[in-house]
């Protein structure tokens, strides 16, 4: 997937999008570019609060966010709408439950592009059984680990003394000893625990 340049894409989207914009300098250069709007008067561009911009840019925030198609992102969407459990909730769970996001979520990769090649190339097994698709579902219970023949490689050498202090989300269990981890319980759909609204996406496919 060609995303283009990420800082101009997260001066758009919001700094959530890629762990790269996630700085002490970008977060201080958006601060001055929004403090030089103010003294100059200036607001958003006509159209700019259009409730269909909001969702458009929440609908991109998923799709740079966890880094898949469009196609991939609409067929979430429809099958969260058959969900029983509620379209937002569904939709969260479908792209919490990603192998790749889960591998990143887990620790074991720095963002979610390098999940995504981890699991491509074959260093992740689910159940035991080396899985490379970063689309998997990964279902409750599924045990997600480190393939022992990977297990030396430079990707993960450095792992047990950066991931030390890392904070796994309450959903997820990981042993650093083992390299493995456990996907204990669906993910928990906190609105203040991800990057986007899933609402205004719903909002924005149902038109």
């Amino acid at each position: 997937m060609i995303i283009g340049p990420k800082y101009k894409i997260c001066k758009r989207l919001g700094s959530a999008v890629f762990e790269q914009c996630q700085t002490q300098k970008f977060s201080l250069s958006e601060a001055k570019k929004e403090q030089n709007k103010t003294k100059k008067g200036r607001g958003g561009r006509p159209g700019g609060g259009s409730e269909f911009r909001k969702q458009l840019i929440e609908k991109q925030k998923i799709r740079f966010g966890y880094g898949i198609s469009e196609r991939q992102l609409s067929r979430y969407v429809e099958e969260s709408m058959r969900n029983p459990i509620g379209p937002a909730k569904a939709l969260v769970n479908r792209l919490e439950s990603r192998l790749d996001n889960v591998v990143y979520r887990l620790g074991i990769a720095k963002t979610r592009r390098l999940a995504r090649q981890m699991v491509s190339h074959g260093h992740i097994m689910v159940n035991a059984h080396r899985t490379n698709v970063p689309s998997y579902e990964v279902k409750k219970d599924d045990v997600i680990a480190v393939r022992e023949g990977s297990k030396q490689s430079p990707l993960f050498q450095k792992l047990l003394e950066e991931q030390t202090d890392a904070t796994l989300p309450t959903w997820l269990q990981f042993d650093l000893k083992s390299l493995a981890g456990e996907k204990k319980a669906e993910p928990i759909s906190v609105a203040t625990e991800y990057m986007f609204d899933p609402v205004q996406v719903l909002e924005y496919y149902s038109r």
